[in-house]
C-alpha cells in the first residue's frame, strides 16, 4: 500500500544563547521581548532561501541560510531544520569566511568508531533526532568570530507518495527573527501534466498570503513561490518579531488520462501506476481492538470515537466483525456480517459500551480474527470477489497468554498464509513498535503509529480511509523479459484509490527502442490487464529539453526505493540473509551519499581553534533499529510519594511508595562523576483525610546541586533559588523566564512546571502542583522527573539514580489478586523474588491537575527486593 509520504521541513535559525562571553551576572536572564531588526544577540539571519525541485514525484530539496555576526565579539549560531522522517540526508556544507566545511557520509560502524575517538576527546554534537510525527531534527551550531559570515546549505531527496489523491509538500517554516531575503521556490515538472495545484499558509492571513505567494501551472511545469517582504513578516505593523511561524502546504496532483506512465531515462526506468474510476472491490474487515487497563480513558473513548464515524463509512456491500482482547477475547458476532443499516445500527451500540478491562492478550485476539476471515471465505460466507483485511489496535505489550513477540509473529503468520494484509496501529510510545510492524510487514500490511494526542480519533479514522476503498487485489507489474535488472517490487496485494504503485529499475539493453509495462489485477467485477509502451528514445530527448530536471532524477528515484524496500526487508530476516539484505542497502547508501540507518555524515566544523566532529544518524521509529541507541526511559517521583521506573527494553514500568515522615530528606540522585546530587524533603497533609487515618505525603522542597559548577538550586512550591558560589537569584513561580549559563539552562514556566538541562544529556522537570488554599487537608506540592540521564556516569546513585543503569526483571505467574481489577504475579529482579501488583499511577508533564495514567507492576513495602539495601539508607541529613 502506498503510505503517505510527506515533504515536510521545519526551519528555525537561532542565535546561540551561549556566546563567548557572559553578562556580570553569572547567569543570563531572558525574559520576553521583541527582537530587534538587527537580529537575535547581534546574530543577523539575513537570507533564507528553500528552494524545492520535485521531477517526476522525486523531491530535491536544498535549505541556504546566511548569517553574520555583528556584535563585538564571538557568537554561536544554531542552525535548526526539522525535515520528514522518509528524507534522507545527502549533503551538508558549513562555510564560515569563505571556508567550507563539508559533511561526508560514511558507513555507520565506520563512523562510530571515528566518532567514539572523538567522544573521547570532548569533540562531539549529535545532529540529528527524532521529532513529533513525522520529522527529524537536523541541528547544528557553531561559534562565529565577530564580523563574520556563517553559510548554512543542507539537501535531502525524498520521493512524494500520493496519499488521498494528492501529493504533498509540507514546510514547517519557523525563522524566529525578521529576514531580509527569505523566500520559497518549488518548481515542479510532472511528464503527465499537473492537474492541480495549491499552496497555503497557517501562519498567514489569505489576504497577506496573496500579495506574497505566486503560483501557477501549465501543461507539465508549476511554480510556487513565497517572498514575504520585511514589513509582511513582521506580527503587526510596528512589531519587530515575525509572524513566519507555522506550516506553508503545497499540494498537487497530475493528469490521469492512462492507468499508468512509465519513463525512461540514462538506463533507468520508473512505472506510475494509479487506475481511475473503477469500482471498489468489497472488503470483509475485523477490527482488533485492545481494551486492556491501559486503554482506559481518553484513548477507549476516542477509539469509540472513530469506530462511531468509520462505521459510518462501511459500504453496504461490505462484512465487518470487532474482536476485543483484554485478558481474555470477546466477540460482537460469531461470524461476519454483512454492513446492513440495521447492523450497523447494532455495531454502533456495541461500540459505544466498550469497555476497559484486564490483560493485554495480542495472540488470541489476533488468531481470533484471522480465523473468522479464513472461516467466512472457505464457508462461502462473503462474496468471492471480495477481498479480506484485518486491523489491530493495541496501546501496549503482550502481557497474558502466549507473550513471547517472535511466536506470536509465528503464530499469525501461520494463521493467514499469505491470503490477507494485517495492519497494526500501535497507540501511543509505550509498546514494541518494532514488533507491531514487523508483523505488519511479514502479512503484506504496514504499522502507523497512532500519537496520543486530542486527535488520536482522527488519525484512526484517517487510516481507516487509506484502505477504505480497495479498487485491486493480486495486482503484478510486468516488464520485458531479459531486459531489465534490480526490479523494485512489483506486486501488490491491494491497489487503494487515492493511492499509486511505483515500481523502479534498470535497463539491461541501453539500446532498447521501446518499452512495454503490463500490469494485471482482480477488479470487483472481473480481471483487468493495463498496457503501456513509450518510445525510449523520443522520452529521452523530451527530458532533455527540460531545463531545471536535476541530472540523474529517475536513477536516484530507483536508488531510493531499492533501498527503502531492502531496509523493510531486513526487518523480518536473520543471519545470512540479513547480511545480504544490508550490504545492497550499504553499497546504494554510499553510492548515492544517502543518510539512512546504515550510514552517517560526519561533519567536521572549527571550534575554539580546533576541529570538532558532529554526527548526523538517521533515527529508527521503534527506537530498536540496528546502531541505534536505546530509547530514553524517564523516572520520575510524584504525589504520595509514588516512585516510577519506566523501563524502555521492555516497554513497562515499575513503581513503588516511600513511607516516611514529613521533614524526611531523601536522596534521589548522585553522581560522583558529573558532580550532580538531587535530594527531596518531604511534607505532610494538614491533616489526615476522613476515610484515612494516616497522613498523605508529598515531596515539598528539592535541592539540586552541581558541584563541579559551584551550583545550587532550592526549589520550593513558592520560589526557586539559584546560588552560583556565593551569589544569588530568587524567581518566583509567577515568573516566565530563561536562564543560561555556560552548560546549564533553567526555563521557569509560570505556575506550571521548570525545566533545568546541565548541557546536552542530563535534563529535569519540576511540576508544581497547586491546591485551593483554603482546602482544608493538602498543601501544595512538587512532582520531579528525570527525562533525560544519558549523560550521567555509571556510578550514579539513589532512589531513583540506581535505575539510570541497565537492568533486568522478568514477571510471571499472572494471577488474579485481592482487588479483581488488579492482578498479582511473580518479579524476579536484583535476585529477589516479589509478588507484585498490577497498578497505574500518573505523569503529570503535559497536564499538572488531571496527568495521563501510566500502566505500572507496583513494588510493595517502600520497594523492598527492588531498590538497594532499605529505604531508610537514603534519609540523609539536609538538603544541600
Amino acid at each position: 500500500m502506498a503510505s503517505a509520504l510527506w515533504s515536510c521541513l521545519v526551519l528555525a535559525l537561532l542565535s546561540g544563547l551561549a556566546a563567548s562571553g557572559f553578562p556580570r551576572s553569572p547567569f543570563r536572564l531572558l525574559g520576553k521581548r521583541s527582537l530587534p531588526d538587527g537580529g537575535v544577540g547581534g546574530i543577523d539571519v539575513y537570507s533564507t532561501k528553500i528552494n524545492c525541485k520535485v521531477t517526476s514525484r522525486f523531491a530535491h530539496n536544498v535549505v541556504i541560510t546566511k548569517a553574520v555576526n555583528r556584535a563585538d565579539t564571538a557568537k554561536e549560531v544554531s542552525f535548526d531544520m526539522e525535515l520528514p522522517k522518509t528524507a534522507f540526508i545527502t549533503k551538508f556544507t558549513l562555510t564560515i569566511d569563505g571556508v567550507t566545511y563539508p559533511g561526508t557520509i560514511k558507513e555507520k560502524e565506520v563512523a562510530k568508531k571515528q566518532y567514539e575517538k572523538a567522544v573521547s576527546q570532548g569533540k562531539t554534537a549529535g545532529l540529528v533526532k527524532a521529532s513529533g510525527r513525522k520529522l527529524e531534527k537536523f541541528t547544528v551550531s557553531v561559534n562565529v568570530a565577530a564580523g563574520s559570515e556563517v553559510i548554512f546549505e543542507l539537501t535531502y531527496e525524498e520521493l512524494l507518495k500520493r496519499n488521498k489523491g494528492k501529493y504533498e509538500m509540507y514546510l514547517k517554516v519557523q525563522p524566529k527573527q525578521l529576514i531580509q531575503h527569505f523566500e520559497i521556490e518549488a518548481d515542479i515538472y510532472e511528464p503527465q501534466g499537473i492537474s492541480t495545484l495549491d499552496a497555503e499558509a497557517s501562519f498567514i492571513t489569505n489576504d497577506l498570503l496573496g500579495s506574497a505567494l505566486t503560483k501557477s501551472f501549465s501543461g507539465k511545469k508549476g511554480r510556487v513561490s513565497f517572498k514575504p517582504t520585511l514589513d509582511q513578516q513582521r506580527s503587526c505593523p510596528t512589531c519587530t518579531d515575525s509572524l513566519l511561524d507555522g506550516d506553508f502546504t503545497i499540494t498537487y496532483d497530475v493528469n490521469r488520462e492512462t492507468p499508468g506512465n512509465v519513463q525512461v531515462v540514462n538506463g533507468y526506468f520508473v512505472h506510475f501506476f494509479a487506475p481511475q474510476g473503477l469500482p471498489v472491490v468489497p472488503k470483509n474487515v475485523v477490527f482488533v481492538i485492545d481494551v486492556s487497563g491501559s486503554m482506559a480513558g481518553r484513548k477507549i473513548q476516542q477509539t469509540r470515537d472513530a469506530l462511531l464515524k468509520i462505521l459510518d463509512d462501511v459500504k453496504e456491500d461490505d462484512y465487518l466483525n470487532f474482536i476485543l482482547f483484554s485478558g481474555d477475547v470477546t466477540t460482537w458476532k460469531d461470524n461476519l456480517v454483512q454492513a446492513t443499516p440495521e447492523n450497523l445500527q447494532e455495531a454502533r451500540e456495541f461500540v459505544k459500551s466498550i469497555q476497559d478491562q484486564g490483560m493485554t492478550n495480542i495472540n488470541d485476539g489476533l488468531l481470533r480474527g484471522i480465523s473468522m476471515l479464513n472461516k467466512a471465505r472457505e464457508e462461502h460466507m462473503v462474496p468471492e470477489r471480495s477481498t479480506s483485511i484485518v486491523i489491530m489496535l493495541t496501546d501496549g505489550d503482550a502481557n497474558v497468554g502466549e507473550s513471547r513477540p517472535e511466536k506470536i509473529q509465528e503464530n499469525v503468520r501461520n494463521a493467514i498464509g499469505g491470503k490477507f494484509p494485517l495492519y497494526n496501529l500501535g497507540f501511543g510510545n509505550n509498546l514494541n513498535y518494532n514488533f507491531l510492524e514487523s508483523m505488519a510487514l511479514e502479512n503484506h500490511g504496514i504499522a502507523r503509529r497512532i500519537y496520543e494526542d486530542s486527535d488520536a480519533n482522527l488519525q484512526l479514522q484517517g487510516f481507516y480511509e487509506e484502505v477504505a476503498n480497495p479498487l485491486l487485489t493480486n495486482v503484478e507489474l510486468a516488464y520485458p523479459e531479459n531486459a531489465i535488472l534490480d526490479l523494485t517490487q512489483n506486486n501488490y496485494q491491494h491497489f487503494y484509490d487515492g493511492s499509486e504503485i511505483v515500481v523502479a529499475g534498470r535497463l539491461l539493453d541501453d539500446h532498447l527502442n521501446s518499452f512495454k509495462a503490463d500490469v494485471k489485477g482482480h477488479g470487483a467485477i472481473n480481471d483487468l490487464t493495463f498496457t503501456e509502451e513509450v518510445d525510449v528514445k523520443e522520452m529521452e530527448k523530451a527530458h532533455e529539453e527540460q531545463e531545471y530536471i536535476f541530472g540523474n532524477f529517475i536513477e536516484r528515484l530507483w536508488a531510493y526505493l531499492t533501498i527503502e524496500q531492502l531496509l523493510e526487508k531486513r526487518k523480518n530476516v536473520h543471519g545470512e540473509a540479513k547480511e545480504n539484505l544490508t550490504a545492497q542497502a550499504l553499497d546504494l547508501s554510499l553510492k548515492y551519499h544517502f543518510v539512512t540507518p546504515l550510514t552517517s555524515m560526519v561533519v567536521t566544523k572549527p571550534e575554539d581553534n580546533e576541529e570538532k566532529m558532529a554526527i548526523a544518524d538517521k533515527p529508527g521509529e521503534g527506537g530498536h533499529e540496528d546502531y541505534q541507541p536505546p530509547q530514553t526511559p524517564y523516572y520520575y517521583v510524584d504525589g504520595d510519594p509514588h516512585f516510577i521506573i519506566q523501563v524502555a527494553e521492555k516497554d513497562d514500568a515499575i513503581c513503588f511508595n516511600i513511607d516516611e515522615e514529613p521533614g524526611t530528606v531523601l536522596r534521589l540522585i548522585q553522581d560522583p562523576v558529573t558532580g550532580l546530587t538531587v535530594n527531596g524533603q518531604i511534607i505532610g497533609d494538614k491533616k489526615a483525610s476522613p476515610d484515612s487515618k494516616t497522613i498523605k505525603t508529598f515531596f515539598g522542597k528539592l535541592g539540586i546541586v552541581n558541584a563541579h559548577m559551584d551550583l545550587r538550586i532550592e526549589v520550593t512550591t513558592e520560589k526557586i533559588t539559584l546560588w552560583n558560589g556565593a551569589v544569588r537569584n530568587t524567581f518566583s513561580w509567577l515568573d516566565t523566564v530563561m536562564v543560561t549559563q555556560d552548560g546549564l539552562s533553567i526555563a521557569i514556566n509560570r505556575k506550571k512546571d521548570m525545566i533545568v538541562s546541565f548541557g546536552d544529556g542530563v535534563t529535569f522537570v519540576i511540576i508544581l502542583h497547586e491546591v485551593w488554599k483554603k482546602q482544608p487537608s493538602h498543601h501544595d506540592f512538587l512532582g520531579f522527573y528525570v527525562v533525560d540521564s544519558h549523560r550521567m556516569s555509571m556510578q550514579t546513585h539513589g532512589l531513583l539514580g540506581q535505575f539510570f543503569h541497565p537492568f533486568d526483571f522478568k514477571v510471571s505467574d499472572v494471577r488474579q489478586g485481592s482487588d479483581p481489577t488488579k492482578p498479582d504475579a511473580t518479579m524476579v529482579v536484583k535476585h529477589h523474588r516479589l509478588t507484585v501488583t498490577r497498578g497505574s499511577q500518573k505523569d503529570y508533564r503535559k497536564d499538572a491537575s488531571i496527568g495521563t495514567k501510566v500502566i505500572c507492576w507496583f513494588v510493595h513495602n517502600n520497594g523492598e527486593g527492588l531498590i538497594d539495601g532499605v529505604h531508610t539508607d537514603y534519609i540523609v541529613p539536609s538538603l544541600f
